[in-house]
């Protein structure tokens, strides 16, 4: 290369960045306008009504309808009040948390593991009870032993792939666990299939099986331990479900790494 060449290309290659640069600074060329969603895609088949997106753009500022939101809020909370009054009143709920808590602290004492499980809002459960076992709740101690099934994403994706959801938390089961873990299975309708499912291969194994359900919720009656929340409404329930596993994980943390000597 001749001397001269390279700061006629430096000024060559500038120019360029300088033009790509420019067509996305505000000023310079304007942004293509938003698009409609095509009308051929809201058609698409197999995608369900309540499912497609609207065709056109939305409205800039929604209208909002606040008539209802004072009742809608005082109903909320006298039902989650009331839930809760209930649930800390009636003896037969402080009884079964000890017990679970009793079962949860033998087998970690004996060297086995807790595992835990559920669908949707459950499965945020159970990874946050999980991590208040391996992390610390009141303070700070030994971490102890338990895992929730809700986080490998690709195990979950083969075994759901491959053999369905229904089986996405037995065959972690089978594969996992050893005779005296725990199985806590979350599930605020007691209906879930792929819990139903982990509790038989749970019980195959040799687990001990716990559920957390809500009032009514039959069919799991075979399980060792059963709490069922004080409300057949799911969001009541949730909130029942993670007081209760705090206070049991409390109970197990304190038997297991008593404060001052953990």
């Amino acid at each position: 290369m001749r001397m001269g060449e390279m700061p006629r290309m430096g000024l060559r290659f500038g120019l360029i960045s300088r033009r790509i640069m420019t067509s996305t600074i505000p000023g310079h060329d304007a942004p293509p306008e938003r698009t409609a969603v095509p009308s051929n895609f809201a058609s698409e088949p197999g995608i369900p009504a309540a499912e497609k997106p609207p065709v056109g753009n939305p409205p800039a500022h929604p209208i909002v309808d606040r008539s209802g939101d004072a009742a809608f809020l005082d109903d909320f909370l006298e039902k989650s009040a009331s839930a809760m009054s209930r649930f800390a009143q009636e003896p037969s709920f402080a009884e079964r948390m000890v017990e679970i808590a009793d079962a949860i602290t033998m087998s970690l004492a004996s060297g086995g593991k807790l595992m835990v499980a559920g669908n949707g809002g459950s499965a945020a459960d159970a990874q946050h009870i999980s991590g208040e076992f391996t992390a610390r709740l009141m303070y700070d101690r030994r971490p102890l032993a338990a895992v929730a099934l809700t986080t490998d994403s690709s195990g979950m994706t083969a075994i759901s792939n491959d053999y369905g959801y229904e089986h996405v938390f037995s065959r972690q089961i089978l594969a996992l666990g050893r005779p005296g873990d725990v199985f806590l299975g979350i599930t605020t309708s007691g209906r879930s299939p792929n819990i139903r499912r982990a509790f038989a291969a749970a019980r195959a194994v040799g687990l001990v099986t716990i559920a957390l359900l809500g009032e009514g919720e039959g069919g799991l009656d075979d399980c060792d331990l059963v709490l069922r929340a004080p409300s057949g409404w799911t969001p009541i329930v949730q909130q029942i479900h993670i007081t209760a596993a705090h206070i049991i994980c409390g109970l197990v943390e304190r038997h297991l790494c008593p404060p001052g000597i953990a």
